[in-house]
């Protein structure tokens, strides 16, 4: 689990909560059921019309992938490529077909599959870098949806408070009056809560973790090709160690 995603909404919710309490306000005067309808069903019947209902439909996927990214060790794949490639130079690149079943990630799995079977390096590189462009694309598709929710929240917020506005001055009563502006705010307020306290930061995350994947998929390509090129392990490993910042390489002493 994120624990990160996890403590920040809970911990922003906490900070939402007591500033409206701490300013003498109350929980039940900040609610108000027909702003939340309006907002949520109106981004909602949105993203029905910005995307096929299939697309729609998998946007609560797409959020698990906020709370339950299993992100992949950097470290721990320089390692694996390092291996392999000592055992490619040692025992040839034939010798890896032994060691493929030991590999988890089916992407590298696939890349050194087919050194094994003598595809040349081109083709090789031309295979891993569609299959990089098809998550790349995946990835996007799934950010896109949370940041159409970001952007038309704020919106239904407005057109609630225009709704409200409109429903106050054609019942204008000076006794009412401040209850009824207070109740057309507030789904202006929903709006800009749910776009930036809760959309907008998913889909960053998202963007976060496509990221990190798609470096890690870069970093495979590169050992690959490495592997496959004959190239001495240690300058593999220290290529591939040009991805992680350097104060997160391992130092000297760790390395040997």
């Amino acid at each position: 689990m994120d624990v990160g995603t996890v403590i920040g909404l809970i911990v922003g919710s906490c900070l939402i909560i007591g500033s409206i309490l701490m300013g003498g306000g109350s929980i039940a005067g900040f609610t108000d059921y027909a702003s939340i309808i309006l907002v949520a069903g109106g981004t909602i019947c949105v993203m029905f019309i910005c995307y096929p209902a299939g697309q729609v439909f998998t946007t609560f996927k797409v959020l698990k992938k906020a709370f339950f990214s299993t992100q992949k060790n950097i470290l721990t794949i320089i390692e694996q490529l390092v291996s392999l490639s000592e055992t490619a130079r040692r025992d040839g690149l034939l010798a890896l077909e032994g060691r493929i079943e030991e590999i988890d990630d089916k992407f590298l799995a696939i890349g050194i599959r087919m050194a094994v079977d003598g595809m040349t390096p081109d083709i090789v590189e031309a295979v891993m870098r569609t299959e990089m462009e098809a998550v790349e694309g995946r990835h996007g598709t799934g950010k896109t949806l949370f940041d159409t929710l970001g952007k038309y929240a704020p919106a239904f917020g407005m057109i609630g408070t225009l709704i409200g506005l409109v429903i106050m001055l054609a019942n204008m009563n000076p006794d009412t009056i401040g209850k009824g502006m207070a109740v057309a705010l507030l789904t202006t307020l929903y709006g800009a809560v749910a776009a930036n306290f809760v959309f907008l930061p998913i889909a960053d995350k998202l963007a976060y973790y496509s990221n990190r994947e798609l470096t890690c998929m870069e970093i495979m390509v590169r050992g690959v090709l490495s592997i496959q090129a004959g190239e001495n392990p240690r300058v593999t490993k220290q290529k591939l160690l040009t991805f992680i910042p350097p104060n997160m390489r391992p130092s000297e002493e760790e390395q040997t």
